[in-house]
């Protein structure tokens, strides 16, 4: 598995439905990049005045985040985002 570094989060991004209410099927061009996902894995925290700072977001935690936030990375098949926690804006409840 992935395991990342200081402040930075692994997300499985989750895909909106392909099809409209009215069951229009959207082509790959039309769909809007994921601004949700799951939390995988997180880094170590920072470092804050040589203490380390947990991060708040944690494995299994259903986020939102910023549009184009993150790097997009393919491992074993299954599509995924590197990111920064500052990038992340909510944690759904």
């Amino acid at each position: 598995m992935i395991k990342p570094l200081g402040e930075r989060v692994l997300i499985e991004p989750i895909a909106k439905e392909e099809t409209t209410a009215s069951g229009i099927v959207l082509p790959d061009t039309a769909k809007e990049k994921p601004q949700e996902g799951k939390v995988v894995a997180v880094g170590s925290g920072t470092l804050k005045d040589g203490v380390r700072v947990a991060l708040e977001v944690k494995e299994g935690d259903r986020v939102l985040f910023s549009k184009y936030a993150g790097t997009e990375i393919k491992y074993e098949g299954k599509e995924y985002l590197i990111m920064k926690e500052s990038d992340i804006h909510a944690i759904f409840g």
